[in-house]
């Protein structure tokens, strides 16, 4: 690839991160890129038209040049294979000969040209030592491009490293540029990261550009919440983007309708692979999501939601009155919702239990934008008057047995409860009573707002 070309791919560049730059309450992460180049002896092969390692450092120092002028970019090197020959295999012969830092191109470059090779191929341990060649940073984004003409000589595993770099969120899927690489070496690399297979000089300088432009640029995709009929009618509700390999959260939205009324548009960084959940209740999680870069992706998700609310209407002694929300006959607690305030679900059915005296179970189907109401009757009161204080409970009357509601409190003399419409039984002894034949039994009844006092 000519300069000039590379030229026009930095240039697009350059105005794409000058679009994001005029969005001043978004601040872009930093982009680092650490080359890993192979410096071991075969690089001394010839190629076309020159050996292998002059070609490569040519179309690298070309492109540090162009990074150099963009925002938001640092750069490193580590170099592997020229420090020791071969005989004998010096495993080890691996550095990080320019570190990440402010106006480093100038280093980067002098290290390129008067690199020979000598050694051997450990790209595993290179691969290992990396980790430790991004220090600390916040919002940024850490890539790797490995550039070599062989496979791994040491004993290392690098697909195993390079899964551990991703896992642990230090890099993401690191780039692999083979260069004139035998047939049967290939399928090695593509569990290290996404392998490009460069067979020829031009090729390599392509291959090169298109990685950094990836490397560089977000890419846009657009959330499709469906409703039932399949539509994209659902929104409002946030969505968490996380980096599949490492489990990291990268992203939030808000899902968003347009002006035009269409699901607006979202960017992620195509070098991941994501997990997306949207958080309704319950939420939805769509798996191993992939984008190309420059290519706009539509992801679908079914998201059919309706509307749940359970209604207490006039003046009630009831305050923060809240029900459980769960899944028909699972346990797991899906919400705890607040009555009279209007609440989205997914469809289908819910086992209700609002937390009034005595409970009240319920079940109910949540169907696509209706809107199902749990109308809660209004409650009575009752008041305990009591000569001392002393232990005992109420119960609800019913066709076969009492039910339990509540135990009173044994530190008062006077407690005032709030309870459904029904008969009950209150069942008392006084604390200092010493046999069970001062067991106090009285039936009451309370109505829809009434009051009623009862003396043990």
């Amino acid at each position: 690839m000519s300069s000039l070309r590379f030229l026009c791919v930095l240039c697009g560049l350059l105005i794409t991160l000058n679009t994001y730059s005029q969005k001043p309450e978004e601040k872009k992460p930093t982009t680092r890129i650490l080359f890993v180049f192979d410096a071991s002896q075969s690089m001394l092969g010839e190629w076309e038209t020159d050996t292998k390692i002059n070609i490569a450092r040519n179309f690298l120092i070309n492109m540090v040049d162009s990074l150099e002028q963009l925002p938001n970019v640092m750069m490193a090197i580590r170099i592997y294979g020229h420090q020791s020959p071969v005989p004998p295999q010096d495993c080890e012969d691996t550095k990080l000969e320019v570190a990440f830092a402010p106006n480093n191109g100038t280093r980067i470059r002098q290290k390129l040209r008067f690199i020979t090779p000598k050694g051997t191929t450990p790209i595993a341990h290179s691969l290992e030592l990396c980790g430790n060649d991004f220090p600390p940073m916040a919002n940024c984004r850490n890539i790797i491009i490995l550039i070599t003409d062989g496979v791994e000589a040491c004993d290392g595993d690098p697909c195993k490293i390079s899964l551990e770099l991703q896992k642990k969120g230090i890099a993401l899927r690191p780039f692999v540029i083979g260069i004139g690489l035998d047939l049967q070496f290939k399928k090695s690399f593509e569990c290290i990261g996404k392998f490009y297979d460069a067979d020829n000089e031009k090729q390599f300088g392509d291959i090169l550009g298109v990685i950094i432009s990836d490397a560089l640029n977000t890419t846009t995709a657009q959330v499709n919440l469906l409703d039932q009929s399949g539509k994209p009618t659902e929104t409002d509700v946030n969505m968490s983007f996380y980096d599949s390999f490492s489990g990291l959260l990268k992203y939030n939205y808000i899902h968003t309708m347009n002006f035009r009324g269409l699901p607006d548009t979202v960017e992620l960084d195509p070098l991941l692979t994501y997990k997306m959940v949207v958080h309704t209740i319950p939420p939805i999680t769509v798996d191993s999501i992939t984008l190309t870069s420059g290519k706009h992706t539509i992801i679908p998700a079914d998201c059919p939601q309706g509307f749940l609310q359970m209604k207490l209407e006039g003046v009630n002694n009831y305050q923060n009155l809240n029900a459980i929300v769960r899944k028909s006959t699972e346990m797991n607690t899906l919400n705890v919702q607040p009555v009279n305030i209007l609440e989205k679900y997914i469809i289908g059915k819910y086992d209700l239990e609002i937390l009034t005296l005595p409970r009240i179970m319920a079940s109910v189907e949540i169907k696509q934008s209706t809107t199902t109401t749990v109308q809660i009757p209004k409650p009575g009161m009752v008041t305990l008057l009591m000569t001392s204080q002393g232990f005992g409970s109420i119960y609800l009357e019913t066709e076969k047995e009492i039910q339990w509601v509540c135990n009173i409190d044994p530190n008062v003399t006077k407690e005032t409860i709030v309870l459904q419409p029904g008969d009950y039984r209150v069942v008392y002894r006084a604390r200092n009573s010493k046999q069970t034949f001062y067991t106090v039994e009285k039936l009451f009844k309370i109505t829809q707002g009434g009051s009623i006092s009862i003396s043990l």
